[in-house]
Protein backbone atom coordinates (compact mmCIF):
# COMPACT_ATOMS: atom_id res chain seq x y z
CA UNK A 1 0.00 0.00 0.00
CA UNK A 2 2.86 2.57 0.52
CA UNK A 3 4.67 1.72 -2.56
CA UNK A 4 1.43 2.24 -4.78
CA UNK A 5 0.60 5.47 -2.68
CA UNK A 6 3.88 6.77 -3.43
CA UNK A 7 3.82 5.48 -7.33
CA UNK A 8 0.22 7.84 -6.84
CA UNK A 9 1.92 11.08 -5.39
CA UNK A 10 0.98 10.86 -2.71
CA UNK A 11 3.34 11.99 0.30
CA UNK A 12 5.27 9.62 2.42
CA UNK A 13 3.63 10.33 5.68
CA UNK A 14 0.77 9.78 3.91
CA UNK A 15 0.89 7.09 2.55
CA UNK A 16 2.29 5.12 6.06
CA UNK A 17 -0.53 6.25 7.91
CA UNK A 18 -2.71 5.04 5.29
CA UNK A 19 -1.18 2.00 5.84
CA UNK A 20 -1.77 1.74 9.38
CA UNK A 21 -5.22 2.76 9.26
CA UNK A 22 -6.12 -0.02 6.53
CA UNK A 23 -3.81 -2.58 8.74
CA UNK A 24 -6.69 -1.93 12.01
CA UNK A 25 -9.64 -3.69 10.64
CA UNK A 26 -7.52 -6.77 9.58
CA UNK A 27 -6.15 -7.00 12.84
CA UNK A 28 -9.34 -6.50 14.20
CA UNK A 29 -10.94 -9.45 12.41
CA UNK A 30 -7.76 -12.31 13.08
CA UNK A 31 -8.58 -11.33 16.85
CA UNK A 32 -11.96 -12.04 16.64
CA UNK A 33 -11.68 -15.20 14.82
CA UNK A 34 -9.32 -16.29 17.18
CA UNK A 35 -11.67 -15.82 19.79
CA UNK A 36 -14.39 -17.03 18.35
CA UNK A 37 -12.40 -20.22 17.53
CA UNK A 38 -11.30 -20.53 21.15
CA UNK A 39 -14.98 -20.74 22.26
CA UNK A 40 -15.37 -17.53 24.20
CA UNK A 41 -15.38 -19.36 27.25
CA UNK A 42 -12.94 -17.92 29.39
CA UNK A 43 -12.11 -17.94 33.11
CA UNK A 44 -11.76 -14.53 35.17
CA UNK A 45 -7.64 -15.14 35.59
CA UNK A 46 -7.39 -15.71 31.24
CA UNK A 47 -10.09 -12.15 31.26
CA UNK A 48 -7.59 -10.73 32.99
CA UNK A 49 -4.40 -11.66 30.72
CA UNK A 50 -6.14 -11.30 27.88
CA UNK A 51 -7.24 -7.58 29.21
CA UNK A 52 -3.98 -6.86 30.32
CA UNK A 53 -2.08 -8.24 27.12
CA UNK A 54 -4.61 -5.95 24.96
CA UNK A 55 -3.26 -3.08 26.63
CA UNK A 56 0.16 -3.87 26.46
CA UNK A 57 -0.02 -4.39 22.85
CA UNK A 58 -2.15 -1.34 22.47
CA UNK A 59 0.38 1.10 23.92
CA UNK A 60 3.85 -0.62 22.92
CA UNK A 61 2.02 -0.31 19.25
CA UNK A 62 1.19 3.55 19.69
CA UNK A 63 4.43 4.10 20.66
CA UNK A 64 6.43 2.21 17.32
CA UNK A 65 4.04 3.82 15.15
CA UNK A 66 4.93 7.39 16.84
CA UNK A 67 8.66 6.18 16.32
CA UNK A 68 7.81 5.37 12.69
CA UNK A 69 5.80 8.08 11.73
CA UNK A 70 8.50 10.32 12.75
CA UNK A 71 10.74 8.33 10.94
CA UNK A 72 8.75 8.45 8.12
CA UNK A 73 8.78 12.30 8.00
CA UNK A 74 12.66 13.03 8.30
CA UNK A 75 13.72 10.01 6.08
CA UNK A 76 12.85 7.67 3.02
CA UNK A 77 12.25 4.07 2.41
CA UNK A 78 15.44 3.36 1.20
CA UNK A 79 16.94 1.98 3.87
CA UNK A 80 13.82 -0.35 4.93
CA UNK A 81 13.43 -1.20 0.91
CA UNK A 82 16.98 -2.67 1.32
CA UNK A 83 16.08 -4.63 4.50
CA UNK A 84 13.34 -6.38 2.88
CA UNK A 85 15.41 -7.04 -0.48
CA UNK A 86 18.27 -8.60 2.22
CA UNK A 87 15.73 -10.66 3.98
CA UNK A 88 13.90 -11.81 1.43
CA UNK A 89 17.44 -12.92 -0.57
CA UNK A 90 18.13 -15.27 2.48
CA UNK A 91 14.85 -16.59 3.21
CA UNK A 92 14.88 -17.89 -0.36
CA UNK A 93 18.38 -18.89 0.51
CA UNK A 94 17.49 -20.76 3.28
CA UNK A 95 14.26 -22.42 2.07
CA UNK A 96 16.54 -23.63 -1.42
CA UNK A 97 19.32 -24.92 0.75
CA UNK A 98 17.06 -26.67 3.27
CA UNK A 99 16.30 -29.04 0.32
Amino acid sequence: TIVGALLLGVSRTVAAEFTFFLAIPVMFGASLLKLVKFGLVFTQTELIILAIGMVTAFVSSMLIIRMLMAFVKKHDFKVFGWYRIILGIAVLAYFMLAR
